[in-house]
C-alpha cells in the first residue's frame, strides 16, 4: 500500500505508527508516488473508473475529485446556486448551525463498501460514493478528499491538476507524483479557460460608478484613476 508520509498526505490522519514520524524526518522511507489521472470531463471519469473495475488493478486505492455540484448531499445546499458559499458558511457555523453530513465523513471514508477488514478496496465511480454517501448520511465531497490520503490513484478534471486555486484548495501536490492527462490535445483550452474570467457589462458599470465615487472623494486617486480607465474603455 501507499505510504502515508508521501508529500500529498493532508496530514490530517494520524499516523498509527509513531515511528513513522522518525523515518519522515530522516527522509530515508521510500515513499511510492500517486498516480494523479486527469481528464477533461467528470463523464469520462465514471468510464475511465468502470473500465479500472474490469482489470486486474480494481483493488487499488482510489479516489475521484470532483466539485460538489457532484458530491454535495445537503439538502438545501445542493440545491443553491452557490453551493460552494453555503458550504463554507455552514461550515464555520455563522448561523448557529453546521452541516452533519459533514460531521459523518469518517463513516463513509471508512465503509467496508470501500474498503473491507482485509484493505481490499474496490473501484467506484462518484455515483458509488453519493448513494452511498446519503444511504451514511455522510458528505461524499469531503470524504473522497480525505481518501486521497491513502489512495494510490486519484482521478480528476484537468483543471485540479492545471489551476493552482483549485490545487491549493484540494491540498494536491504533484511534485514527485505521476500525472497522466487523458486526451492531452484538450489541454491548451483547460489552460487558457483557467487564468480566464468573465466579466458582465453591468459589473463593469458597478466598478465604474464605485471607481468615481473613489476618484472624486481623493480616495488612493493614483491608484483608482488607471482602474477607473480600464474599465471606462471596456465598457
Amino acid at each position: 500500500g501507499p505510504c502515508t508520509e508521501c508529500s500529498c498526505s493532508s496530514g490530517k490522519e494520524p499516523d498509527k505508527d509513531p515511528s513513522h514520524t522518525k523515518k519522515k524526518e530522516n527522509g530515508d522511507r521510500l515513499c511510492v508516488p500517486k498516480i494523479f489521472f486527469g481528464t477533461r470531463t467528470h463523464k469520462q471519469i465514471t468510464q475511465i473508473s468502470r473500465e479500472l473495475k474490469r482489470t486486474a488493478y480494481s483493488c487499488v486505492p482510489m479516489t475521484i475529485l470532483s466539485s460538489r455540484d457532484y458530491t454535495c448531499i445537503h439538502p438545501v445546499v445542493s440545491n443553491s446556486s452557490n453551493r460552494n458559499e453555503m458550504c463554507v458558511e455552514l461550515l464555520e457555523g455563522k448561523q448557529g448551525r453546521s452541516c452533519s453530513y459533514y460531521h459523518g465523513v469518517h463513516k463513509l471514508s471508512e465503509h467496508h463498501a470501500l474498503q473491507s477488514a482485509s484493505r481490499v478496496y474496490q473501484a467506484w465511480d462518484i455515483e458509488d460514493l453519493v448513494s452511498l454517501g446519503r444511504k451514511l448520511r455522510a458528505c461524499p465531497y469531503f470524504a473522497a478528499r480525505e481518501l486521497m490520503v491513502e489512495a494510490d490513484i486519484v482521478f480528476c478534471p484537468y483543471n485540479y491538476l492545471l489551476d493552482p486555486q483549485i490545487r491549493e484548495s484540494m491540498d494536491i501536490k504533484l511534485k514527485d507524483q505521476v500525472v497522466i492527462l487523458d486526451e492531452a490535445h484538450n489541454i491548451e483550452d483547460c489552460a487558457r479557460e483557467s487564468v480566464s474570467y468573465g466579466v458582465t457589462e453591468s459589473q463593469l458599470r458597478a466598478a465604474r460608478e464605485e471607481l468615481d465615487f473613489m476618484v472624486n472623494n481623493n480616495i488612493r486617486q493614483k491608484h483608482h484613476e488607471p482602474l477607473r480607465a480600464v474599465c471606462c474603455s471596456l465598457i
